[in-house]
């Protein structure tokens, strides 16, 4: 028998030059340049470089959130743009940006949370003088007014002891971050760490987080733009509510639509209900929901201690195959969910578009699948203060994906993961020419996204740079 080899013979060795991996990730390096981001962090981890020399710890932490939105999960994975200077220049080594990191403590991530925020305004900026601005988002066919945050939790599991690393509820070990995400871009504003076994309707941390979350949206849309807040049934807190409320007094127009549990006093208003006041509820194309209904509540559950005009929502479902339901639920043979809301009847939209509303609550789910393969999902220190601000440098990573879709990229890759970002666009393979006192990097002829990739650039290249 004769075999077919189906691939050209290969002789494999170490010993190319001029030639580059991961040629597309210098699109971030430059983008944190353009957005201010370089220049912010230097600025505010400048008190870390007393004598003026080595390497800026602002760079090295905007080194490293370049190496974490390539895919990078450890500190030592910088050496992908270290051992490449032609296209990334001079970084740090692994021990300077340990000690970097370390060097964090409260106070400086709180400089450092200050100068993400001045970023995300040139950031914004840059979208709406060279496109529509920030997107709007959209829940049952329809856009919704504003800015939508979605606030969620999640446990990650740590391997090795940790600082602060404690069993989850889920009979795990780890830790149990608390973040928040723009749903209109995906972009990551703010996240607390916190022991795994923190609690999950912690109104204390909700509110810390939400703080965080405004302080990162500019002025110009922060006041006098909606603001809706989503969570699920951990953000139902009353203590929480009022303070979303009282933001109202500080000039934010803020309005919220959490989760409810379904308590005695829930079950039996949900019996009580008669069969007329129950609508078809609506997909997020804003088409009929099948085997789904909603109704209203609000009168008939006692709301003492929330905030004036608070409602009470309902959707009762056929259960998929699998769900894990209630005796309630069986009892009934339909799966019951229950939210509040303090968006008024008058101009609000029907229950059934407020309901497909606080259902796309569950867009965060991959927002943090996503940001769990962008440095959230692994820890790399066993000191809390290092791993604080590693989460800090995680959600800049994101924010420098989310910029790269909405200001260079467009058609599929503008809504793509991740993932598919990186294996298209951010690992792809060049070569480094020299001629006419020139540095150019030369994308393979026959990659197929070779167009997309030097257009990004190009569209880099015209960016609206703010006056120094």
């Amino acid at each position: 028998m004769h075999t077919t080899r189906s691939r050209p013979k290969l002789v494999v060795s170490p010993d190319g030059h001029g030639v580059v991996s991961h040629a597309g990730s210098r699109l971030l390096a430059d983008l944190a340049d353009a957005t201010t981001l370089t220049s912010t962090f230097s600025e505010a981890l400048g008190q870390l470089r007393p004598r003026g020399t080595g390497h800026d710890p602002g760079r090295v932490a905007v080194d490293l959130a370049v190496t974490i939105a390539d895919g990078g999960e450890a500190i030592r994975d910088l050496a992908v743009l270290r051992d490449q200077p032609d296209v990334f220049g001079p970084v740090a080594s692994t021990p300077t940006a340990w000690r970097v990191l370390s060097a964090i403590k409260p106070a400086v991530l709180d400089s450092l949370r200050a100068a993400r925020a001045r970023a995300r305004e040139v950031a914004w900026q840059q979208a709406h003088d060279t496109g529509p601005g920030i997107p709007a988002t959209h829940a049952a066919g329809r856009e919704l007014p504003g800015l939508v945050l979605d606030i969620d939790a999640t446990l990650v599991t740590c391997h090795s002891e940790k600082e602060q690393a404690a069993a989850t509820y889920k009979r795990g070990f780890g830790y149990h971050p608390l973040l928040c995400f723009l749903d209109n871009t995906g972009e990551a504003l703010a996240g607390i760490l916190r022991p795994g076994n923190a609690g999950a309707n912690t109104a204390a941390d909700h509110i810390t987080v939400l703080d965080h979350d405004l302080a990162q949206i500019p002025d110009a849309h922060r006041h006098g733009t909606p603001v809706l807040v989503r969570a699920d049934s951990a953000g139902g807190a009353r203590a929480f509510l009022t303070h979303i409320r009282a933001l109202r007094q500080h000039g934010i127009q803020t309005c919220f639509s959490v989760g409810h549990a379904v308590t005695d006093q829930v079950r039996t208003a949900i019996r009580a209900l008669p069969e007329r006041v129950w609508h078809p509820a609506l997909e997020q194309d804003g088409s009929p929901r099948a085997g789904a209904e909603v109704a209203e509540l609000t009168g008939l559950v006692d709301l003492t201690g929330h905030p004036d005009g608070t409602r009470v929502i309902v959707r009762r479902e056929r259960p998929h195959p699998g769900a894990q339901l209630s005796l309630f639920d069986q009892d009934e043979g339909m799966r019951h969910q229950v939210f509040l809301t303090d968006t008024p009847v008058a101009g609000g939209g029907s229950i059934q578009h407020l309901e497909a509303r606080h259902r796309a609550h569950a867009r965060v789910e991959d927002h943090i699948r996503c940001g769990k393969n962008t440095g959230l999902g692994r820890f790399p220190s066993r000191h809390f203060t290092i791993n604080q601000a590693w989460l800090e440098l995680s959600l800049t990573a994101i924010d420098l994906l989310t910029w790269t879709r909405t200001l260079l990229l467009d058609g599929e890759l503008a809504a793509a993961e991740p993932k598919k970002l990186r294996y298209r666009i951010l690992h792809a393979a060049a070569r480094i020419t020299r001629g006419a006192r020139r540095l150019r990097l030369r994308i393979a002829a026959t990659w197929p996204w070779r167009h997309q990739l030097t257009t990004a650039f190009n569209r880099l290249l015209a960016l609206p740079r703010p006056a120094d």
